[in-house]
């Protein structure tokens, strides 16, 4: 009954409505109809009902309400979340460009944007923002929503920023004219070896085929003949970006992905011209946050023998979701279409026991094993497919990786995420940092230079586990030994990313990443490519 309730506002508002994106108006409505029935009952509360009821509050819950019970993929976004929703796909926003974080109460500055407005204000690496248009910055009333209100804004506005900088008595004031920050896809782009490149793809915004295109051309003038492209952790974005990226790999014609529902007719999208990489040996990895987007990407390439999948089996979401606006600004993004690979693997995951279960099948693939042990995973015979060459590939529950790669325990123990938890680490490096910036920019001209010249010596990790301490991390002396080496490149990859860029802190991490080593090791045998 009280979904009935909530969702006759949301019926009221189609009623009213009359279009949605430019779409025909709706057809008048039949007296009996269930949806004149609902906006009936609304108006009754509305006009008769003994208290006053907020109708904008109860609209809202009520189409929160009735979408929850559609399908964990259909939301609705109000307009004053609508713009920050959009962001990481559109690709930008309007501000100051930096890359901050809160560390003891105070904004510090990672990096400024490249090229930005903080950058082309003198903005460093390392300064703390004190004050922002005169008022106080710091203390524990900031956090991350003070941080966007008040350094983001409309492009050409100004914002007055008081800098602390070590080695400066006073402040320094800033003037930075806002404007548009582009939002990068790429998290990192380098060589692995000498014939060997490597990609990190974060989501399919709006710019990421023209951001692939030019990391593989600049790979390529690095000398690269095969990639490794990393799709681990990319929760999707626009299928049009999916296809663009997939396009790259395949022949001209090559059925990426086909998209049907009730009342959308089935579509096939091609690769449709030639690709970057259409020629090398490819792996792709992928893991248990690789969804939509990356599963309509890794599944057309192992469908079509394109590329061997390294990793852990996929999320599981083949639902297409399509924004349609209401009236106040408003949107719902509402399930229209299943996708289904090249095969014709739907790679949906049920979700037929709840949104709360849905969400929570990450746990229960762990209470099971399947991320130490491929053995645990089941498909039934029914979702049985082939690829093009003939191999076994199965439908219904994410993309199966064609090799798969456990889950690195060293990153997931309790002792590390106390440490990361408690601040440990960047303690250490915004401290580290502080003293020593100036002299490791003077050593180390370039990330390669650093990554051969740099190792943390027994008496910084030592000062390591002091701040640990003093952050009342309780040292686990077993898990430590075992688990040192990761610890101490974790340490050295986080200076390297504030040093130079994010990139810096992938390739730092690279030679104790257990999927790049698989996936090097896999580049290396020929018999296994040719079989797979």
């Amino acid at each position: 009954m009280k979904k009935i309730f909530l969702a006759a506002a949301f019926f009221l508002f189609l009623a009213t409505l009359g279009y949605a994106q430019g779409q025909s108006p709706w057809k008048p409505l039949n007296p009996n109809s269930t949806t004149r029935k609902y906006s009936t009952l609304l108006f009754l509360i509305n006009n008769y009902y003994m208290d006053t009821v907020n109708m904008p509050q109860l609209t809202e819950k009520a189409i929160v309400a009735t979408l929850k019970d559609l399908d964990p993929h259909s939301a609705y976004i109000s307009k004053k979340d609508l713009e920050r929703a959009n962001e990481p796909l559109v690709g930008s926003f309007e501000g100051v460009g930096i890359t901050f974080q809160l560390f003891k109460d105070t904004i510090l500055v990672i990096a400024p944007v490249p090229g930005g407005p903080s950058d082309k204000a003198g903005i460093l690496a390392g300064d703390k923002i004190i004050k922002v248009d005169g008022m106080q910055a710091f203390g524990p009333a900031i956090t991350n929503d003070w941080v966007m209100k008040h350094l983001r804004g409309k492009k050409g506005t100004r914002v007055v920023v008081s800098i602390y900088r070590k080695g400066m008595k006073k402040l320094l004031d800033f003037t930075i004219v806002r404007d548009v920050i582009p939002l990068h896809s790429i998290d990192a782009a380098f060589m692995l070896n000498k014939n060997t490149g490597y990609i990190k793809l974060s989501r399919f915004a709006r710019r990421s085929v023209e951001e692939f295109n030019r990391a593989i051309d600049s790979l390529k003038n690095h000398g690269m003949k095969d990639l490794v492209f990393d799709l681990r952790g990319n929760s999707g974005g626009y299928l049009s970006t999916a296809q663009g990226i997939a396009d790259e790999f395949l022949g001209d014609r090559k059925l990426i992905v086909y998209t049907e529902g009730a009342h959308s007719p089935r579509q096939d999208l091609y690769a449709s011209r030639a690709g970057n990489f259409e020629k090398g040996k490819l792996v792709v990895l992928i893991n248990e946050g690789s969804a939509s987007a990356s599963e309509i990407v890794s599944g057309a390439l192992q469908d079509w023998d394109r590329a061997i999948l390294v990793g852990r089996r996929s999320f599981g979401k083949g639902l297409v979701q399509r924004p349609f606006q209401l009236p106040d600004g408003s949107v719902v993004r509402l399930t229209v279409a299943r996708y289904h690979t090249p095969s014709g693997r739907w790679i949906q995951k049920p979700y037929n026991h709840g949104v709360d279960a849905y969400y929570h099948d990450l746990e229960e693939r762990m209470k099971h094993g399947e991320l130490i042990h491929p053995d645990s995973i089941h498909f039934p015979d029914s979702l049985k497919f082939h690829t093009a060459s003939g191999r076994t590939v199965y439908g219904g529950g994410g993309i199966m990786p064609d090799i798969f790669v456990p889950l690195d325990s060293s990153r997931y123990d309790l002792f590390y995420s106390e440490l990361v938890r408690k601040g440990a680490f960047n303690t250490f490096v915004n401290d580290y940092l502080n003293d020593n910036r100036r002299k490791l920019h003077k050593k180390y001209a370039d990330t390669q230079e650093y990554i051969a010249g740099f190792n943390l010596s027994p008496a910084l990790f030592d000062t390591f586990l002091a701040d640990a301490r003093k952050a009342k991390v309780k040292i686990d002396s077993v898990v430590l030994q075992r688990n040192k080496a990761f610890y101490k490149l974790q340490i050295k990859a986080l200076i390297a990313r504030d040093l130079f860029n994010q990139n810096a802190y992938f390739e730092v991490m690279a030679p104790l990443d257990h999927g790049i080593r698989k996936a090097e090791e896999v580049m290396q045998n020929n018999a296994l490519f040719k079989k797979l």
